[in-house]
């Protein structure tokens, strides 16, 4: 168990409770991090309950503390009377500047493109999980040797500690089954088990080892336990799957060391969805589906980490159905949170970036069949999905599962898209997803005590051979984003305003912008650096909110011209709202290009009409002209301007030929009225 305290960041729980509750994702994949490097290296005759629990008492928001908790439980452990064959160490790499990095910081980690954590005991490596963009094979090899000799130094502290403070381990007696059940078992099933085990047809296969299972119990029951006969009996057929692979190169389903089982794929499988892939890979069968969200859907994150929003997840569910059984279906456990992280992790590096496609982003993958490597045939309905949903990823992403057992004089055997009783029986379980140019995530758990270079090397070599060969196939259904959206997906912009302009989009007590929500049925949701997300789910209603948004941000420009409403008349002249929230004066002077007796014989509340910014004064009132619109206009050689408020000039003064201003013939030329700043 990995606890977090978020008084170690120096930080109160939210909530109303305001304490740490259920383990956030983060805490729960640790949980797996260090469990999966410890747990092959326990006794397997061990029956004892086990536990070792992590709490993070202090962090300085800069390192990460997930390999801390590894090399904590295994020091735990080292000292301990519990039976392990430790220690264990862990490091993390990045490649930061075309170099590899040890153990990089948060911020380090934002610029690199592998984070990868590798464990191993002083012999070799015993665990590695990766987070990369698109790197090569070579690469990783280079990472996880890279890691390795680094923890040799921590695994050599560890034996220290052990030296000076450990106490003497406890004997583990073994549950093995004895000779004598194990040969009693042996002659009943005289090639019985080759027989059944022969059979490829899995479903069939199953039945006849039912079968089986069920005459050794009747036939031995009154002699040896239920539990003895069935431990022989699995032994037999471990033994047995393991040597038709070693010796004879025959898997239980009749494949190939390197063949992939059919694989087909299928995209708008459900019909109101944004987005759905639907990926099949022998009797594993998955159905990933899209959702897109404004940036309000974005999923906050409560925890020690820095990281504080996420706008793409993906979630995974196992229910019981999936494998025939019957189970309490509830939150998420640990293998759900883990294998949804994985495809996150090989998903996330092809994602568009936010100024791009300012969409929140959630797949669920629901497993519907499972016969081994959900969590990579996850990784292949993800990209189908965001195919389908109009996405625009870099690159479409596929994942498979590799496996090996091992023999007698270094004798193994790599094996391509392993199904359930390879996993369970095999030494290795290798998870490798990546596009056409590289690799973005894996996982590798084994059984043994360690694993050589070698084989790791021909694994990642062979794993790239058989994900070219699912991408081809990915291909053949969807072979790039879809053009268009669902029409069911909301419409999202993005647009960037000045950061102190943000006051006006929001207003007095948040009363602009709830209006502007209410009035156009869109989302908005505005970032301190003045990034505003408009979601809705029209085109004329999105635009219709940008044209707002552009109102209440943008600057009055002297010499622009606008066309404005009117909004109230005042006798010196009309006051005229040019932008969102935004008026000038225009002088009773400038409203017409003949003299204008009286402001009302012109225009009238509500009219549109056309202006001109001539000046903006130092206490920031705007002085507007309606008559220079038109001499500008006539000086274009164009007709008079137009609007909603043109009326034709009364008669009786004549023009004067120079000035275009109104004459009257007793008075002579008018002189003009003085600016309106200047009037009382």
């Amino acid at each position: 168990d990995y606890e977090e305290r978020l008084y170690a960041a120096g930080k109160i729980p939210g909530g109303f409770i305001r304490r740490e509750g259920r383990p956030t994702q983060d805490a729960t994949l640790v949980c797996r991090l260090t469990d999966r490097s410890l747990r092959p290296l326990f006794p397997k005759s061990l029956r004892n309950d086990v536990q070792v629990v992590v709490t993070v008492l202090s962090a300085d928001r800069e390192n990460v503390p997930d390999i801390l908790a590894v090399i904590g439980a295994s020091a735990a452990l080292s000292i301990s009377n519990i039976p392990f064959d430790g220690p264990v160490a862990a490091s993390r790499v990045g490649y930061i500047n075309d170099g590899l990095v040890l153990n990089p910081t948060f911020n380090e980690l934002d610029g690199s493109l592998l984070d990868l954590i590798v464990t191993s005991t002083g012999q070799a490596v015993a665990m590695v999980e990766a987070g990369a963009c698109g790197v090569s094979e070579d690469l990783i090899l280079e990472a996880i040797k890279f890691g390795h000799e680094a923890n040799l130094e921590i695994v050599r502290v560890q034996r220290e500690l052990q030296e000076a403070a450990g106490s003497p381990k406890v004997e583990v007696i073994s549950d093995q089954p004895t000779p004598e059940v194990e040969a009693a078992v042996s002659a009943a099933l005289d090639g019985k088990l080759a027989q059944g085990l022969g059979i490829t047809d899995n479903y069939q296969r199953e039945q006849a080892m039912a079968g089986l299972r069920e005459e050794l119990v009747s036939m031995f029951g009154d002699t040896y336990s239920r539990a003895e006969i069935l431990s022989a009996l699995e032994s037999k057929v471990k033994a047995e799957m393991r040597a038709a692979i070693l010796e004879r190169g025959v898997r239980l389903d009749g494949r190939g060391l390197r063949d992939i089982r059919p694989v087909s794929c299928e995209v708008g499988f459900l019909p109101r969805t944004h987005g759905t892939g639907l990926f099949t890979r022998g009797e594993t069968q998955v159905l990933t589906i899209t959702t897109l969200g404004s940036a309000g859907d974005e999923q906050r994150l409560d925890g020690i980490s820095p990281e504080g929003r996420k706008r793409f997840m993906h979630h995974y569910n196992f229910p019981g159905f999936s494998t025939g059984e019957t189970k309490r279906i509830g939150s998420a456990g640990r293998r759900e949170i883990g294998h949804g992280a994985l495809a996150e992790r090989a998903i996330a590096p092809v994602l568009p970036k936010d100024e791009d496609f300012p969409y929140t982003i959630r797949l669920v993958s629901e497993v519907l069949s499972s016969r081994g490597s959900t969590s990579m045939a996850s990784v292949c309905g993800s990209s189908l999905s965001l195919m389908d949903a109009g996405v625009p990823i870099k690159a479409p992403v596929a994942g498979i599962a590799m496996g090996v057992i091992t023999g007698e004089g270094g004798k193994y055997a790599i094996l391509t898209d392993i199904a359930g009783l390879e996993d369970a029986y095999g030494d290795m379980d290798f998870k490798v997803a990546g596009t056409p140019e590289g690799i973005t995530a894996l996982q590798l758990d084994i059984k043994l005590k360690g694993i050589s270079y070698g084989i790791m090397e021909e694994a990642l070599g062979q794993a790239r051979e058989a994900r070219f060969k699912i991408l081809a196939k990915m291909g053949e259904t969807i072979q790039s984003n879809r053009t268009e959206l669902s029409p069911y997906a909301p419409r999202m912009y993005k647009m960037m305003v000045d950061p102190e302009k943000i006051g006006s989009i929001i207003g007095p007590g948040g009363r602009t912008i709830r209006s502007i929500i209410e009035q156009n049925d869109v989302t908005i949701d505005v970032s301190n650096d003045g990034a505003v997300r408009i979601g809705a789910h029209s085109e004329e209603a999105a635009q219709k909110t940008i044209k707002i948004i552009e109102g209440l941000t943008k600057e009055v420009e002297v010499g622009s011209t606008y066309t404005g409403k009117v909004t109230r008349i005042v006798n010196f002249g009309a006051f005229v709202e040019i932008l969102p929230g935004k008026e000038g004066l225009v002088h009773i002077s400038e409203l017409a290009d003949y003299r204008v007796a009286s402001v009302e014989d012109v225009v009238k509340v509500g009219d549109e009409i056309m202006v001109k910014v001539t000046e903006i004064d130092r206490m920031g009132r705007v002085n507007l002209s309606r008559r220079a619109v038109y001499e500008g206009h006539s000086q274009a050689g164009r007709p008079p301007v137009s609007d909603s408020s043109a009326t034709s000039p009364p008669r009786g003064p004549h023009r004067d030929r120079d000035s275009n201003r109104p004459y009257d013939g007793n008075r002579g030329r008018v002189a003009p009225r003085p600016p309106f700043r200047d009037r009382p």
